[in-house]
């Protein structure tokens, strides 16, 4: 069975972190913690074939840096760019790459980039 890797992100809110990601295409696997005092303090969540989990305790990213990248494969970028371009922080319109990538990379409403990405053709 092939081995998959799935990034934990900590945010300031899992909730509204749950909320904006389901805005733009993610389906939610799991959640925990709706019955704490604090609401929701985990969920795994899934867009095609790639899943994140985001946990209770993080910060939002500063401007200056960079603490997160979801780098998401295999999604139709320019359809996405033209569904999202209005509603999320657009970095980099978009583009493609040296190494083969056609990628459109935007900020979650933490500050972290999200990266969509498919192979150029």
């Amino acid at each position: 069975m092939p081995q998959i890797v799935v990034p934990m992100i900590h945010v300031p809110d899992v909730r509204a972190t749950v909320e904006w990601y389901q805005s733009i295409g993610f389906q939610t696997v799991n959640t925990y913690g709706n019955g704490t005092p604090d609401g929701l303090s985990f969920a795994i969540m899934s867009f095609g074939n790639s899943r994140a989990m985001f946990n209770q305790g993080g910060e939002t990213s500063s401007k200056r840096r960079r603490e997160v990248d979801l780098y998401i494969y295999d999604v139709d970028v320019d359809e996405a760019y033209e569904r999202l371009k209005d509603r999320v922080d657009i970095i980099e319109r978009p583009h493609d790459t040296f190494y083969g990538m056609r990628e459109v990379i935007f900020r979650d409403l933490n500050r972290f980039w999200i990266t969509f990405a498919q192979e150029c053709t």
